[in-house]
């Protein structure tokens, strides 16, 4: 009995260690407590505007979000823009038309450019693609009440430069504890009170950070919130329907059960 014990132990450390190297190799994320995770969570209307600053002033040069339409950022749910902001905001980016065969300024119907620079990835389902918690603790209710983690990856990667460089192969690599392997070729995009919001909200670091990793999970996820209540209606109707059969069947079957009993 003993030994088996003993086995057991050892195998467990084992497995504890691999994942612990495992995690290490994929790099360090940190939880952040995003408005939006949890089953009644949602997002924050201020800060999706903001996280859309950040992007603007910060992501756009090199990042694109091909998938998401402009219209979008009137959308409930989402940023919320009024309507002629939309068209103003839409109005800042170009597009090639090929019936023009010209450029012209973009409008609400279009979507926002793609990522200037080949090696520039695409943000628009980042926040999907990424995921930050794997195996035992990103699956169950860990999983239902924080997410995938795919905010806290951005935000995680945005915070994780230690300052450090080298060079390989002539390209500039900077190390990042959030990314696997530890060493990026996008330089910091973030410092200290490099941005000013409208309404007052702090510009530190760890803030822009969590603005724009929540608007990204907003692009990846634009009906999150109604695909909630549908999922909340659902299991209350699901509920309520479980308790009505179950009624149903104590009230066709219990007279045979007395019948039966009694003979």
């Amino acid at each position: 009995m003993m030994r088996k014990i003993a086995i057991a132990a050892v195998a467990a450390l084992t497995l504890s260690g691999g994942a612990a190297m495992a995690a290490g190799a994929a790099g360090h994320v940190e939880d952040v407590d995003f408005s939006f995770e949890g089953p009644f969570g949602s997002f924050d209307q201020n800060q999706l505007q903001r996280g859309l600053q950040v992007y603007t002033e910060v992501c756009a040069a090199c990042h694109g979000l091909k998938f998401v339409p402009l219209r979008t950022l009137a959308d409930e749910g989402g940023p919320q823009l009024p309507e002629d902001q939309v068209r103003a905001y839409a109005g800042q980016f170009e597009i090639f038309d090929a019936e023009l065969d010209d450029f012209r300024p973009r409008t609400e119907t279009d979507h926002f450019p793609e990522s200037n620079l080949s090696n520039a990835p695409d943000l628009s389902l980042m926040a999907k693609a990424r995921a930050g918690f794997h195996g035992p603790y990103g699956s169950g209710l860990n999983q239902l009440f924080k997410g995938m983690g795919g905010p806290e990856y951005i935000h995680s990667l945005l915070m994780g430069y230690t300052g450090e460089e080298k060079v390989e192969a002539g390209t500039t690599l900077y190390e990042n504890t959030a990314f696997p392997g530890g060493w990026i070729g996008m330089a910091p995009p973030l410092y200290e009170d490099q941005l000013e919001f409208a309404d007052g909200h702090s510009n530190a670091m760890e803030s822009v950070a969590e603005d724009v990793s929540a608007f990204l999970m907003w692009t990846a996820e634009p009906k999150m919130m109604a695909r909630k209540q549908t999922g909340f209606v659902a299991v209350l109707f699901l509920s309520v329907l479980t308790v009505l059969l179950y009624l149903t069947n104590k009230r066709i079957w219990m007279p045979v059960k007395r019948k039966e009993k009694n003979t």
